[in-house]
């Protein structure tokens, strides 16, 4: 199942239902999301800087990952980034695949 990388940021109405809920009730509401797709939530931490949580996240496909993307965007509370995490073995297969390519101004 590919993993993905969900950092997320709290706008102001978001830190006040964090204040209120607490960081338990956050990563709990995280779990029923991921599983309610088919997924997984690997881990969650809270952070200092310009996230304010990481998740590591194993879903179905890419699809699962948008609705997440875009449900939790839509609420308004936070604001999310996400990137596809690629596992060692992958990077196996993929250089070894034969890719045509010319790079730009290259004859």
């Amino acid at each position: 199942m590919p993993k993905y990388l969900f950092e997320a940021s709290y706008t102001a109405e978001g830190v006040k239902g964090l204040i209120k809920d607490g960081g338990s009730k956050r990563r709990a509401a995280v779990e029923a999301l991921t599983k309610s797709l088919g997924g997984r939530l690997e881990a969650m931490y809270f952070a200092y800087g310009k996230h304010d949580v990481i998740a590591i996240v194993d879903l179905p496909d890419s699809a699962a990952a948008t609705a997440v993307s875009l449900t939790v965007g839509a609420s308004g509370a936070v604001r999310v980034k996400t990137t596809v995490l690629i596992a060692p073995e992958e990077v196996d297969q993929a250089v070894k695949k034969v890719v045509q390519y010319r790079a730009p101004g290259a004859s």
